[in-house]
């Protein structure tokens, strides 16, 4: 039996809109991580979370071997993430501008303080 051409109920595009509102619709980083679980591989999550993990190094200007060095993160991704961060759509630049991504100098005045303590 000849296989039927199915056309989809939604185009691409409104099928990203609507995850972009299921996205705005989660309340608190709970939530979020839930449906990220839900909806996301491990690896493909992983991988979202090595992009994401990067930027605030790039963002200081730290050398792509530095940042591998102390995040494990591939040369490759660190390259690929800092080329959308300057030359993307601006998803990165407004999470900057919305202050979510975690500032390096406190991880810095935290680690060296600890130290003193010891």
């Amino acid at each position: 039996m000849k296989r039927k051409q199915i056309d989809a109920e939604t185009t691409k595009e409104s099928a990203e809109e609507n995850l972009c509102h299921a996205l705005l619709a989660m309340r608190g980083v709970g939530e979020m991580r839930s449906f990220l679980r839900d909806l996301c591989t491990p690896s493909e999550l992983e991988a979202l979370v090595d992009r994401w993990r990067v930027v605030p190094y790039l963002l200081e200007g730290m050398a792509y071997r530095e940042i591998h060095d102390r995040t494990g993160v591939s040369v490759t991704t660190i390259g690929r993430v800092a080329r959308f961060l300057a030359q993307g759509s601006g998803g990165y630049r407004a999470a900057v501008e919305h202050r979510a991504v975690p500032s390096l100098r406190k991880r810095g005045r935290s680690a060296a303080a600890a130290k003193k303590s010891v």
